[in-house]
């Protein structure tokens, strides 16, 4: 019973569910295309300016500008020039009450010792609490040690304090401890929930949309799940980055890789069941590029052999 209780509290303030990526479920967090928060379709009206420009005119850092767009504070709309900001958004943002002190304070992200701090309890009960799903991280690195730091905005941390305060204090509830000792951690997963769901609200092209669905799947579970070597090679080149890797990133790219891919059965369950669907939508309004008769078969379909580090399959595959 305990247990059934800290899954239900968990699920009541999920930021994002896999049934209903992208859409809405509070203040500050991205907004699907049928909420008015959400973002202008790709016929939107109006001058528009590039997102450089819209971080000056905001007094927005460029990761802060980011983050805005991520969590749905800046709308975005489509232009023939890519994504951009209309200029009636940036009206609309400056207008707000409180600008922009009170738009920054919603940006404001925080650690696991900052958290804890701001809600006044150990780090090793926040952990706890994120580890169990109770809040999303909206960002992570890795450090110096190949460990994955993960920052929450520190507004959510708040909120959840004023929803749950009995979780604030006294004894981890039975179920979440026994969560716990078996090695439940969802904090990737929520991160990924929250990252997909934003980025499906900034596009409303099918193919688009399935490749943002198709991003989190391993290639292994990808390739069972679209069997077209073209649909493949069509949903790789429009899938969007999850993260911003610097080149020289090396040795920290499998442990982002880890993050950024879907583990768990139940939710690669999810996403696959999700992308069939998007699948559906981008079939239905064009099909996949396709080369001449003849064209060899796409480069990064062939399969990498197991064990095989990518690099040295590349240049084995580029041989042939």
């Amino acid at each position: 019973m305990a247990v059934r209780v800290d899954q239900e509290l968990r699920e009541r303030w999920e930021p994002w569910g896999l049934e209903g990526l992208g859409e809405p479920s509070g203040p500050g967090q991205a907004s699907g295309p049928g909420d008015p928060r959400g973002p202008a379709g790709p016929g939107a009206s109006g001058e528009s300016v590039a997102f450089e420009a819209a971080a000056r005119a905001l007094g927005l850092k460029p990761r802060e500008f980011e983050l805005a767009v991520q969590l749905g504070e800046v709308r975005t709309v489509t232009t023939g020039l890519g994504r951009r900001v209309a200029c009636e958004e940036l009206r609309r943002v400056t207008a707000a009450e409180g600008f922009p002190e009170a738009l920054i304070a919603r940006l404001r992200v925080v650690g696991t010792a900052e958290g804890a701090e701001l809600l006044g309890i150990s780090q090793g009960r926040l952990t706890r609490l994120a580890r169990g799903g109770f809040f999303a991280p909206v960002r992570f690195y890795v450090n110096r040690y190949r460990a994955v730091v993960w920052l929450y905005p520190a507004t959510e941390l708040t909120e959840f304090a004023v929803r749950q305060p009995e979780l604030l204090s006294g004894r981890t509830p039975p179920g979440l401890s026994a969560a716990l000792a078996a090695g439940e951690d969802w904090r990737a997963a929520k991160w990924r929930r929250r990252r997909v769901g934003g980025l499906l609200t900034q596009t409303e092209d099918p193919w688009e949309r399935a490749a943002v669905l198709a991003c989190v799947l391993g290639s292994v579970e990808l390739a069972s799940a679209v069997s077209d070597p073209y649909e493949r090679a069509h949903l790789r080149e429009l899938r969007p980055a999850l993260v911003r890797m610097r080149p020289e990133a090396g040795a920290v790219r499998d442990v982002i890789d880890t993050v950024v891919t879907a583990d768990d059965p139940r939710e690669i369950r999810r996403y696959r069941a999700a992308l069939a669907s998007a699948l559906d939508d981008a079939r239905r309004a064009r099909p996949a590029p396709r080369p001449a008769a003849g064209a060899e078969r796409p480069l990064d379909d062939r399969t990498r052999a197991p064990g095989l580090p990518r690099s040295l399959w590349q240049k084995l595959v580029g041989r042939r």
